[in-house]
């Protein structure tokens, strides 16, 4: 429920400004009206406070603006520059931050804390739905990475092996990936499988392969023993850290490239544990995987997604146009 102090218009009432300490509360309804992973609502969360904050440096009233200060603001942004990377905001960046912006005051509309979205009208950075800045890696590389994680030894190693299965495996998100909890593995029908809620809070289920199943269950195992308890016994996140707490997303981030260091992978520092998720769609669409089936399994709802993180989509070997020649060869006998 909002707090009485947000506002909610009435016919020819006039737009009040966002009430001070009360934007916050208000973002936390639009996020909790949406389902989003909880990466997708921390990002959120900052993109909106990036607008209400260059909102208040300019005196405007967020409540009062029109989408020629939306495309102030995005100009803005697009001369910016990443706090980490120190590299300039991708298009594909400022196009989020203001898609994010305008889910927010869709929601306002609904509300009737404004009469029209701003960001409706604004120009917003054209996005190549062809190019993905993703590195990528070929199948050979993946190769070398899962080698490069098998030869580790020590007190983690067996978790490395685990997630990096998972991630080249089945090309989980890492989101996905570090919210999996024990509890989410299972079976069905003679398949080893786990379970998820993915992007859109999709309720999700894959096959596990039996390389994965293995790497799994040995970590589960070691796992296990380490607590003086039967594995069936173990409960709480599936990966873990020597304290106990869930893995988080930056130390997949930091395992992928230093396994890929150690591998001789030469992109290494660009490397990110979505590369893996590019290979695994890349790897099953060039081995003839339906390209619905792969869709199906990254959980895309749009196909041309997918086919965007098919690395391997304008190679020459797969013009159908030789297909096509073929079967007219074996016509003419």
């Amino acid at each position: 429920m909002l707090r009485p102090e947000f506002p909610v218009l009435s016919r020819g009432a006039a737009r009040p400004a966002l009430p001070d300490g009360g934007s916050g509360d208000f973002t936390e309804a639009w996020l909790r009206n949406r389902r989003l992973s909880e990466h997708t609502r921390d990002a959120y969360r900052r993109d909106v406070a990036g607008w209400l904050a260059w909102c208040a440096a300019g005196e405007l009233d967020p409540l009062r603006v029109n989408f020629l200060d939306v495309n102030s603001y995005g100009r803005e942004l697009e001369g910016a520059t990443a706090a980490r990377s120190g590299r300039p905001l991708s298009p594909a960046t400022v196009a989020r931050k203001l898609s994010a912006l305008s889910s927010w005051y869709d929601f306002l509309v609904k509300l009737r804390a404004v009469e029209a979205n701003p960001v409706s009208g604004a120009d917003r950075p054209h996005v190549d739905r062809d190019h993905s800045a993703t590195v990528g890696l070929t199948p050979e590389e993946v190769d070398a990475l899962l080698a490069a994680t098998e030869a580790e030894t020590g007190p983690a190693a067996a978790r490395n092996r685990a997630a990096v299965a998972l991630l080249a495996d089945l090309g989980l998100r890492v989101g996905e990936l570090v919210s999996l909890n024990v509890t989410d593995l299972g079976a069905e029908r003679g398949h080893r499988s786990v379970r998820f809620v993915g992007k859109g809070g999709k309720p999700r289920r894959r096959a596990l392969t039996p390389s994965t199943a293995y790497a799994v269950d040995a970590y589960l195992a070691e796992r296990a023993a380490a607590q003086q308890v039967a594995v069936p016994e173990l409960a709480g996140p599936l990966l873990v850290t020597a304290t106990g707490a869930r893995l988080d997303r930056h130390s997949v981030f930091r395992l992928v490239r230093r396994l890929a260091r150690t591998a001789g992978i030469p992109a290494w520092a660009q490397l990110s544990p979505h590369s893996l998720r590019h290979a695994f769609a890349t790897t099953a669409r060039a081995e003839g995987v339906p390209l619905e089936d792969v869709q199906d399994a990254m959980g895309h709802a749009d196909p041309r997604t997918t086919r965007r993180y098919d690395r391997d989509r304008h190679n020459l070997d797969r013009d159908p146009a030789y297909v096509i020649w073929a079967a007219r060869a074996r016509r003419r006998g």
